[in-house]
């Protein structure tokens, strides 16, 4: 069966038949200089901030890659403004250590979340629903429009949907996270998405009760709970 492609507004629409749910995926991805703008200028991080972000993550890659050819194989790397979102398997918590080491040290890396896993390296079939979910969740935040969706970046493992990026408003990130959420087999979603101005809410400490009735004071932008990890 022949694939539909479309072209709206700049970003290129793939539909392709996937076996994995029993209906086809939609697959977003921008078209960089043929899309007008861009895909990366109309990021908060701008064109510039995109191809610092690619350069860091290509120096990761080789960095593991010359440390240890199983960490650029088995382990994954997402960048957004200088912070660095480590995911994938490790067989064990020493092989984890080092690889965040390593990537730490790359110039340009301002923070390092470590989601590596100690597992068993996920099979072709894990594998494949994870690309499917991070797919389906990609394609829900391109079509929301409340939602600014070329400022998330997202990764699946284990299905574990991770989002880091810039998000314009409180509001605006519930919406991004209840997305991923309620995506069919996601079983977490863990958020390093920074809300501007702000700090990614993963990193931000738990908020202390308020008070309640005449006088109090109106409630902080950042969410009473913590989101670094939503069980579902």
């Amino acid at each position: 069966m022949s694939s539909l492609r479309s072209i709206i507004g700049g970003v290129l629409i793939v539909s392709l038949p996937v076996a994995l749910g029993g209906c086809p995926a939609a697959i977003v991805a921008g078209l960089g200089a043929a899309g007008g703008t861009g895909y990366a200028a109309n990021q908060e991080r701008g064109a510039g901030g995109s191809v610092d972000d690619f350069k860091i993550k290509t120096n990761i890659q080789n960095a593991w890659l010359n440390t240890n050819p199983l960490m650029q194989r088995d382990l994954s790397v997402t960048v957004y403004e200088g912070r660095i979102l480590l995911t994938g398997a490790a067989p064990d918590p020493q092989f984890k250590a080092q690889a965040k080491e390593v990537a730490s040290r790359v110039p340009g890396v301002r923070a390092v979340y470590d989601e590596i896993e100690v597992t068993p390296p996920e099979s072709t079939w894990e594998s494949a629903k994870d690309t499917w979910i991070t797919s389906r969740v990609r394609t829900e935040l391109a079509f929301n429009p409340d939602v600014r969706s070329v400022n998330y970046a997202i990764e699946t493992a284990n299905k574990s949907v991770y989002l880091i990026g810039s998000a314009r408003s409180q509001a605006e990130l519930d919406i991004a996270t209840t997305v991923a959420r309620t995506t069919p087999d996601v079983k977490r979603v863990v958020s390093y998405v920074e809300i501007r101005p702000g700090v990614p809410v993963a990193a931000q400490p738990p908020a202390s009760p308020q008070a309640s009735g005449p006088g109090s004071a109106a409630p902080a932008a950042a969410p009473a709970t913590r989101v670094e990890v939503e069980k579902l």
